[in-house]
């Protein structure tokens, strides 16, 4: 049986966070960063988001979000998405 292994984006569509602003993308080709199409990240937020990420990239039939960082004191909402 074959999977998906999508590639992703995650985009910051608001943040009261001094490590994001608004536009700010993470991108992933499979399980790994893509590094050069990427802004900043922060591993409290991608431990929030990866289950989200990682249902993307299976191909899972889920919603764009909005998904927000538990990092409470500094929110950060983004959306998730399969890329071409």
């Amino acid at each position: 049986m074959s999977y998906a292994d999508n590639k992703v984006k995650v985009t910051v569509i608001e943040s009261h966070c001094p490590k994001y602003k608004v536009g700010d993308v993470i991108c992933f080709e499979g399980s790994c960063l893509d590094k050069e199409h990427s802004d900043n990240v922060c591993m409290v937020a991608m431990n929030a988001l990866y289950p989200f990420i990682y249902a993307f990239r299976r191909g899972g039939n889920l919603r764009n979000g909005p998904y927000q960082c538990t990092d409470c004191g500094e929110t950060v909402v983004f959306t998730v998405e399969i890329i071409p």
